[in-house]
């Protein structure tokens, strides 16, 4: 985010984990992100490691530490609830661990990221439904099942 130039990471690069994540879905993901191959310099992202079951988070850190020899430069991120810091995955990792405040403000990140969210040519799309024809907006209601 040092320039609004840097794209956003793709879909390859994150993993949302919820308490239904799967081994393979974990163990698809760390394989992107610790076998090296021309994929560039990518960043790996798991958000909410914390959520993942136990055997789920096991079976993930047995892998990482069988796959992470094969390459010494990878790029991964783990994020989870600091209220659930003695889960698995966030105390196996840590001896990584960096409690992060964005550095950035939050008007900042909202113009970084209206600027990859614009639709450039607006059209009779679902793009025109959205403030400055945005292609993703959030919807919400303090009532449920309204028709959101």
């Amino acid at each position: 985010m040092n320039s609004p130039n840097q794209p956003l990471p793709t879909f390859d690069e994150v993993l949302l984990c919820t308490p239904q994540t799967t081994a393979e879905q974990v163990g698809l993901f760390l394989r992107r992100c610790l076998i090296p191959c021309s994929g560039g310099e990518k960043i790996y992202t798991m958000l909410y490691a914390d959520e993942l079951s136990y055997d789920v988070s096991c079976r993930a850190e047995e892998l990482f530490q069988r796959l992470q020899h094969y390459n010494s430069a990878y790029r991964l991120i783990i994020l989870c609830n600091c209220e659930r810091e003695h889960s698995y995955i966030p105390s196996v990792f840590s001896q990584y661990k960096v409690h992060m405040i964005p550095q950035r403000p939050l008007a900042e990140i909202q113009r970084y990221l209206q600027h990859h969210y614009r639709v450039a040519q607006p059209s009779s799309s679902a793009a025109s439904v959205f403030k400055d024809n945005m292609c993703v907006g959030i919807v919400s209601s303090k009532r449920a099942g309204v028709g959101k």
